[in-house]
């Protein structure tokens, strides 16, 4: 084999290991690559005092989450099947280092209408939607109730992972105002993020999180 033919080999394989995802050997790694805004997994604003955070939650950390200490192959398969037809947000709110709800502590109705708002109608004020403006149906959303225990309000997202919405630029994602005078909140999720999404070696993970 000539000296030019190796060459053109070893061209092509590094060609295929670099289109290939990124995979991190721990969480603790990938949390700090999506972590960082410069990545695009994590967005941020301030809407009059208000913090919005929202991460594009990557489906091997769902998987990983899923898992616990038991692994094997069958078992990774499972829960890869179970998560990846679906998109993963993490929406956080704050506002002065608080949950949203410390600061309706003391009117009871307010604070009443926004645990009803927070655990039973997200669906009505959070959006996503196409450049095209065709809207992706929301699945599923989780808030689990901190109790003050926590310095945000932070809420899961599941959306239908669709062919014709991965050809795309980005997706939409608004949340309408909550009743802090922020009007409606936009932010603008790159598609690369979903459709070379980074990954996680699941066998050799050291569950650190």
């Amino acid at each position: 084999m000539s000296k030019k033919h190796l060459l053109h080999i070893f061209i092509i394989a590094v060609l295929v290991v670099s289109c290939g995802r990124k995979t991190f050997d721990t969480t603790d790694q990938l949390w700090e690559y999506i972590k960082d805004p410069d990545n695009n997994y994590l967005q941020e604003k301030n809407i009059r005092g208000v913090d919005y955070k929202l991460l594009y939650k990557p489906h091997d950390l769902l998987v990983n989450q899923a898992l616990g200490e038991e692994r094997s192959d069958s078992l990774i398969k499972k829960y890869k099947d179970k998560y990846k037809d679906h998109l993963y947000f993490t929406l956080s709110m704050s506002k002065s280092g608080h949950e949203l709800l410390s600061h309706l502590a003391r009117d009871r109705n307010q604070f009443g209408a926004m645990v009803n708002q927070l655990a039973f109608g997200m669906n009505e004020k959070v959006h996503m939607y196409t450049p095209k403006k065709d809207t992706l149906p929301m699945t599923d959303f989780i808030y689990p109730r901190m109790y003050g225990m926590s310095g945000t309000t932070s809420i899961l997202f599941v959306y239908p992972k669709r062919v014709e919405d991965l050809k795309e630029d980005y997706l939409n994602f608004t949340i309408n105002d909550l009743g802090f005078h922020t009007g409606e909140v936009k932010f603008k999720v790159p598609m690369e993020v979903i459709t070379d999404e980074v990954g996680l070696s699941l066998a050799t993970d050291d569950l650190s999180r």
